[in-house]
């Protein structure tokens, strides 16, 4: 059976305040990123759904254009259907059939008239679609040059701060193995809720080194203090 290691006071204190120092080492690299990982998934994002709306304007022009088309060889259709009835008119043998066909003539004229009203109301829809596509694409060109800069900017902070962040990572892992169970847990769960990532820290003259709000008297009592030689630049330390 497996024995669990004991630490005493002095020992998780230390361990502790360690992963504290390092992972603070962390928090500072990304304090140096600033909101650039950020700003960039945001603006991939952007880009994306632009994109995607680019290609339903295309879609959608060339939808028009097809109608545009069909139109245009409907208009041909009735014109040929005209032209017919008019040779048909000059072989009628009463005035019953002229009044047919002129009604039919009239009849394909009108399909004429109304095929050119829809022609004209869609290459108003395809003017009013072409404008809304050369602004998305505008507003793509200008994004992606954006975005182009941003990333350029955290990939030389990147570039800059990998190996010592590498390192650290690789400390923190080595740290966390060292670390109370117990007491890791209650570590992590402090520094989700502190936007500072600040759950270990130094009480420096009688003041929280984190907040530095002053520390009640009552409560320096209950905090368990460690000599100063356990520690390389502190003074008592609480938790």
């Amino acid at each position: 059976m497996a024995t669990v290691k004991e630490y005493n006071v002095e020992e998780k204190l230390v361990s502790v305040l360690r992963l504290q120092k390092i992972d603070s080492k962390l928090d500072e690299i990304q304090i140096l990123k600033g909101e650039l990982p950020i700003e960039v998934r945001d603006l991939e994002d952007e880009i994306e759904g632009l994109n995607h709306r680019l290609a339903h304007i295309e879609d959608e022009i060339k939808g028009i254009q097809d109608f545009v088309a069909a139109k245009k060889n409907a208009i041909k259709e009735a014109e040929a259907l005209a032209k017919k009835y008019e040779k048909q008119q000059d072989n009628v043998k009463n005035s019953r059939e002229f009044e047919a066909i002129s009604k039919e003539i009239e009849m394909q004229q009108l399909e004429i008239k109304l095929a050119e009203k829809h022609i004209r109301d869609a290459n108003d829809d395809i003017k009013e679609k072409s404008r809304s596509l050369e602004v998305a694409k505008r507003t793509i060109g200008d994004k992606e040059t954006n975005l182009k800069h941003k990333k350029g900017e955290l990939e030389k902070i990147i570039g800059e701060t990998e190996k010592e962040e590498k390192g650290y990572e690789k400390q923190t892992e080595e740290a966390r193995t060292k670390v109370d169970a117990r007491l890791l847990a209650a570590y992590e769960k402090i520094r989700k809720n502190y936007r500072n990532g600040l759950a270990v820290v130094t009480v420096v003259r009688d003041s929280c080194g984190g907040c530095f709000n002053a520390i009640p008297r009552n409560a320096r009592r209950k905090s368990v203090s460690v000599k100063r030689s356990s520690f390389a630049n502190t003074a008592d330390v609480s938790w």
